[in-house]
């Protein structure tokens, strides 16, 4: 099994990546014309989600976090009623000047794009704070605010990849094609596959050229198991995300990650 975990951890194909970039770099500058007065397709906006976190594959979504000036904060939260939805609604209405053709919407914390050849992104749209996180909106439940730290989730995960030989992205890329080609009718976000994975992992890694391993065949997919049933993840038990140390809620996600991690184990 570590041999698919090796081959499921290819890179997305560099036409995908093109395609990809070319529409970053228009929805960046689409914001940037409407709330920077900037044409720069560059500024303010980076990768977060499965792609900015280097483990995405070629079904995952494509997240996108867009920075807002801040004295718009004040303005949309002094707002009555709620002013989540409204700021997503105006940043869905600049992406549109855009992608007229595209079908685009603003869907609870963040505005979605649905491209016609099957490709979507989603754009979240944020202020920054001082210490380099974010707030962005929640539209649902009648409005509030939250936080992320998507560069402090980035660099922990780079770190542990690093460490582990490129074990840690291959893992959560292979976690992902079991989920979309044997589980796809069940949920499992991308960040509660990531968070586990970083956890679990410990201190194994890819082996260096020449090296012999003193583990029998099937031995880490087994500990990866193992962790999900003795850290009480079976039974809804929360994660803590990479560096930014936020709470990850495994409601939605536990009984998909234990089908896929039993298949990787048999």
């Amino acid at each position: 099994m570590v041999d698919r975990i090796r081959k499921y951890g290819e890179t997305i194909s560099l036409d995908t990546r093109q395609r990809i970039s070319k529409r970053y770099h228009a929805v960046t500058r689409a914001i940037n014309k409407e709330f920077w007065n900037s044409i720069s397709d560059t500024l303010h906006s980076l990768y977060v989600g499965s792609y900015g976190r280097n483990t995405a594959i070629d079904t995952s979504d494509i997240d996108i976090l867009v920075e807002l000036p801040g004295n718009l904060f004040d303005r949309y939260n002094n707002l009555i009623g709620n002013s989540q939805s409204r700021l997503l609604q105006a940043v869905r209405n600049a992406i549109l000047n855009t992608y007229l053709k595209s079908d685009v919407r603003a869907d609870g914390q963040v505005v979605k794009i649905h491209f016609s050849d099957g490709m979507y992104f989603e754009i979240v749209p944020a202020f920054k704070n001082w210490n380099g996180s974010y707030i962005y909106p929640d539209s649902n439940t009648g409005g509030s605010w939250r936080s992320t730290d998507p560069k402090a989730e980035q660099g922990a995960m780079a770190k542990k990849n690093r460490n582990s030989n490129g074990l840690l992205y291959d893992t959560c890329k292979h976690i992902r094609y079991i989920r979309d080609t044997c589980f796809s009718s069940y949920h499992l976000s991308g960040i509660v596959i990531d968070g586990f994975v970083y956890d679990a992992i410990g201190s194994w890694r890819w082996l260096n050229s020449g090296e012999a391993s003193s583990s029998p065949s099937g031995t880490y997919e087994e500990v990866l198991l193992d962790y999900y049933v003795w850290h009480g993840i079976g039974s809804g038990a929360n994660i803590i995300a990479p560096g930014s140390n936020d709470i990850i809620s495994t409601a939605s996600s536990y009984e998909c990650l234990g089908k896929v991690l039993g298949f990787m184990a048999q």
